[in-house]
């Protein structure tokens, strides 16, 4: 089966032709896209793709409704749009690009494929808020999760690297890129993860805040002056890496800027660093222990300084990284000292090829 995989991000859209074997048949990359159906780039690639079998739409939030990939109709389309609060800035472009793709292709079936449906496996300790029991009910408060789709490639990836059946591993993912979370997989099942109701919690992000104590979000606003929306823009768009260095969100700007003497740029690597130990190792804690250890997303794929350093916090997981091996490593690969308790590895994300596998399965049930 011959699949298109529709990406759509908050302010890009990526496609993707994969064919029989997953191999990429075509290509390409929407910069700054603004969610128009009828934008050129998008229409001219779709009409120029032959013998497309299906299509599988990634779509960000899915609610506690969608639990596993499902093939789109109307109800589909209109249960994503309720999502949308949650999701603002990506859930109308996923419905902005299942309605312009169902218009070139009207004969082909299409599935969306939910970045929260693979935590829906977490347990209600982890997915639960220690809030009044009325307001959880009421609104539907709960850990969701995101980058599903990332963690399940990853995951399942890791399996083969190292040979191991998944179902006898403990395994976490670190997704690390501007958006960034951690998960813990065990015997191939979400049991926790960093990010929560919203993608705003958990590890350090390149605008984005993660943990912040909620008392100090209603001191911005009831104390500090602030209303809820400049609130909400500070802490989705000005915070993380940005926020603390005043130099960049990028990880590569903030390294530079921290070698050439900028203490801020300094403290907020340090920072970064921080949280994501602290992340891994509460991601360990939640399965009673560690097998493996991933990086993956553009940071944890490429920064080796960023993999090393997180890592030296790690020994007493029994982590430890090869030196040469994490300095050599380019795609998918170990980078874990032979005799290190635990694997550490490096696998590049392919969330085309988890929404690939997800539509063939979806479509053959």
């Amino acid at each position: 089966m011959r699949v298109l995989v529709v990406n759509a991000g908050s302010s890009s859209l990526k496609l993707d032709l994969l064919g029989v074997d997953d191999e990429t048949l075509a290509h390409t990359d929407i910069e700054r896209w603004d969610g128009d159906p009828a934008h050129a780039g998008l229409t001219e690639f779709v009409r120029g793709l032959h013998d497309v079998d299906a299509v599988g739409h990634r779509v960000v939030h899915g609610g506690d409704r969608y639990t596993k990939a499902t093939r789109i109709d109307a109800g589909v389309v209109d249960a994503i749009r309720a999502f949308a609060s949650l999701a603002p800035l990506h859930q109308p472009r996923a419905i902005a690009a299942i309605d312009a793709v169902r218009t070139l292709l009207p004969e082909v079936p299409a599935v969306a494929c939910f970045d929260t449906a693979f935590h829906a496996t977490m347990p209600p300790e982890a997915a639960t808020y220690a809030l009044p029991a009325e307001w959880n009910e009421r609104f539907g408060l709960r850990r969701y999760g995101f980058h599903g789709l990332s963690h399940a490639w990853a995951s399942r990836r890791a399996a083969e690297l190292t040979a191991r059946p998944i179902e006898d591993l403990r395994i976490v993912t670190a997704h690390l890129g501007a958006g960034a979370s951690l998960c813990a997989v065990a015997g191939g099942r979400s049991v926790a993860t960093t990010m929560g109701f919203t993608p705003l919690e958990g590890v350090v992000m390149a605008t984005r805040a993660g943990d912040v104590d909620p008392g100090l979000v209603l001191w911005l606003v009831t104390d500090g002056g602030m209303d809820a929306a400049a609130v909400t823009a500070g802490l989705e768009h000005g915070a993380g890496l940005l926020g603390l260095s005043g130099t960049s969100g990028d990880m590569r700007d903030v390294l530079h800027a921290a070698d050439a003497g900028d203490d801020r740029a300094a403290l907020a690597y340090r920072v970064w660093c921080h949280r994501l130990r602290a992340a891994v190792a509460g991601m360990a804690a939640a399965m009673n222990g560690l097998d493996v250890l991933v990086f993956t997303g553009g940071i944890g794929e490429h920064s080796r300084r960023a993999r090393t350093d997180a890592c030296a916090g790690l020994t007493f997981l029994g982590v430890r990284l090869d030196p040469d091996a994490n300095e050599a490593t380019a795609g998918d690969g170990r980078i874990g000292a032979k005799t290190a308790d635990v694997e550490t590895l490096v696998v590049t994300a392919r969330e085309d090829r988890q929404i690939a596998g997800e539509v063939r399965t979806t479509l053959a049930s």
